[in-house]
């Protein structure tokens, strides 16, 4: 039920991100753009999980090289900076008053809470949500896929979510005159101090791919859930999921942005609780599975 449940918030939230960058990018109304994508989105949730997964797998790793590659072409343009953010990172790790004007221990648990927040929210890393998509992986060992669930983590949050940082940071974004710029709009202002008005359309597009794979994503994990929950009347059931789906996209493209990532922290919180209680229990049979992974693995590399 919280899966369902951080599904409906998920793609609230990739329909926000989507809306808020193409009305800046275009002047497109948000709303629009909410009746764009549920259409699109109803067009593939009907073609099932084969059509799920042929738009993920083509999607994916297209948009992550295209916006990998604008955030280099920003780095190298202004490598000069580079020593000058680095300075900056460690002065307000170091002196957090001078971020939030406040006590030393609120500071901290400010930056605590929006790393653990933003964090999860980016990789997902032990909530229980993406196992429902490693688990139709075929694998000769169980080990394997973990491996690639593990790179998953590292590329979306070493490198994809450092690399944009440093956009942000390098570009000057952090700055008293952009301080109530946040998520997409904060990565645009970026985008567009390093290309001009074509940063804007650039991650408008990249956010568009981004969020849509996430979304179609988030209903394949909520459709799975569904069955599993109304087995003996599935068909009808995913078909409600499916409407419910829709009327949250919508409802997430016209929504103000602060309220929808405060429900998504909500979901995804208590998300995490029962995960890691299985995690706990299901400890044993991980060892014993690493355990044999690794026996098998001279032969492998043989």
């Amino acid at each position: 039920a919280i899966t369902l449940a951080l599904g409906f918030m998920g793609c609230m939230v990739q329909s926000n991100s989507i809306g808020e960058c193409f009305q800046t990018a275009f002047g497109i109304p948000s709303w629009i753009v909410g009746v764009a994508l549920v259409i699109i989105c109803g067009i593939i949730f009907l073609g099932g999980v084969q059509r799920l997964a042929a738009v993920t797998e083509k999607i994916v790793p297209i948009m992550a090289a295209i916006f990998l590659l604008g955030g280099l072409v920003i780095l190298i343009f202004r490598i000069r900076y580079v020593p000058a953010t680095f300075g900056m990172i460690f002065k307000y790790a170091f002196e957090p008053q001078a971020i939030v004007g406040g006590s030393f221990g609120y500071a901290i648990k400010q930056a605590i809470s929006q790393g653990a927040k933003r964090g999860l929210f980016s990789n997902e890393a032990g909530m229980g949500s993406t196992p429902h998509a490693h688990a139709v992986a075929k694998v000769k060992h169980p080990c394997d896929q973990g491996l690639v669930a593990m790179m998953g983590v590292f590329i979306d949050t070493l490198i994809i979510l450092n690399l944009t940082a440093f956009a942000v940071m390098i570009t000057g974004q952090l700055n008293t005159y952009n301080q109530d710029l946040t998520g997409a709009a904060l990565t645009q202002a970026a985008f567009t101090a390093g290309f001009g008005k074509f940063g804007a359309i650039f991650i408008a597009i990249c956010m568009f791919f981004f969020a849509f794979s996430t979304i179609i994503g988030w209903y394949f994990f909520g459709e799975k859930n569904v069955r599993y929950l109304f087995s003996k009347h599935a068909n009808l059931a995913t078909k409600i999921y499916a409407a419910l789906v829709v009327v949250f996209i919508v409802l997430g493209s016209t929504l103000k942005v602060n309220l929808v990532w405060n429900l998504s922290d909500l979901f995804n919180s208590l998300m995490v609780i029962p995960n890691v209680l299985g995690l706990w229990a299901l400890s044993g049979t991980a060892k014993e599975l690493y355990e044999d992974w690794k026996k098998q693995a001279p032969a492998k590399v043989k």
